[in-house]
């Protein structure tokens, strides 16, 4: 039983859907499709919201001369397309040729009734990320490995990274971070995040160092201060920073709201590439994407990170990125 992923060419007036050999996955599909533009990003409060689709919109629009369907007229027919899969959710790629055709393709995020299908066709739900991830966070690995044009998200990088992408669900690990000349650029399908404590309050034991050496000492202390209350806190135990990238990647829509959301509360955001070789040297770190909000990293090759689960820092910005989700995600 595989996951039925739907795709639909539109036109102003007319939506069509098409097939093709593999539709195992978005990215499957997206590699079938003429070289453009294209943005991915989940529904909420049953396929009738979404969060920042003006700016999702403006990536296929803003590099294309001449598109064939307006924006009006493509929210008009996301709306139709979305109504089958209502009460539950779904996650949605939209897709726009360099020649300006546009197709919308749609993974269901739960099982739907079986007369939206074709007879016979056999579908189950798409698996949400497990809890686990969330509370226990993922393992990531580096490579060397830049977008030829980060500012635009193109269909081409997919194929570029196919590899990769390969690679990383066969090992089992979860993201890939982009490298250049040794520094950590983003997440192949993601932007990153790092946090260092200027005063940080450790056990006499704990240095950082290899996963495999962590797991030989004995339960690190956590810290008593909470990111809740940084601000009544004593400058010497409220000390953070929150570190990512600004150039030579692409400017995410959760990465941007997460850094808005650090800062009304009160934690300093710096641009600063992370080196590979200073991976040690990190308290706490996470990737974000539209789809997957806010997922906390414990382990960048073999170097476990921090205290080797999500830290307060991450827990936190996460909570309120879910607030804001549900506050602020508008009509499609």
């Amino acid at each position: 039983m595989k996951i039925m992923i739907r795709t639909w060419k539109l036109a102003n007036n007319l939506i069509d859907e098409i097939h093709f050999v593999d539709m195992t996955s978005l990215d499957a599909i997206t590699r079938q499709l003429p070289e453009g533009y294209y943005s991915t990003f989940r529904t909420f409060d049953g396929c009738t919201r979404v969060l920042g689709l003006t700016t999702h919109l403006r990536r296929l629009y803003d590099p294309v001369g001449t598109p064939e369907v307006s924006d009006l007229s493509l929210r008009r027919q996301l709306r139709v397309l979305l109504e089958p899969y209502h009460p539950d959710e779904a996650r949605v790629r939209a897709i726009m040729t360099k020649q300006g055709e546009a197709y919308i393709a749609i993974e269901p995020l739960k099982k739907l009734p079986s007369e939206i299908y074709e007879k016979g066709v056999r579908v189950e739900p798409l698996k949400k990320l497990p809890s686990e991830i969330y509370e226990k966070g993922v393992r990531v690995e580096t490579i060397e490995m830049q977008r030829e044009t980060p500012r635009l998200k193109s269909t081409a990088f997919i194929s570029a990274s196919d590899s990769e992408r390969k690679h990383i669900a066969q090992e089992g690990i979860f993201e890939a971070l982009l490298v250049k000349n040794g520094k950590i650029l983003e997440g192949m399908t993601s932007n990153f995040f790092y946090v260092k404590y200027l005063r940080a309050e450790r056990s006499d034991e704990y240095s950082p160092r290899s996963v495999d050496e962590a797991q030989a000492l004995p339960q690190l202390r956590a810290s008593s201060t909470g990111f809740d209350d940084f601000a009544s806190q004593p400058s010497a135990q409220r000390e953070a920073i929150l570190y990512t990238a600004r150039d030579d990647i692409l400017l995410g829509i959760t990465r941007k709201t997460v850094i808005d959301l650090a800062r009304g509360r009160g934690l300093e955001v710096k641009y600063e590439l992370l080196k590979r070789n200073q991976l040690a040297a990190v308290e706490e770190a996470f990737i974000t994407s539209s789809s997957r909000g806010i997922v906390p990293v414990v382990q960048i090759d073999d170097v476990m990170i921090g205290q080797g689960r999500p830290g307060l820092i991450t827990k936190e910005l996460a909570s309120a990125y879910e607030a804001y989700v549900i506050e602020k995600a508008a009509r499609i």
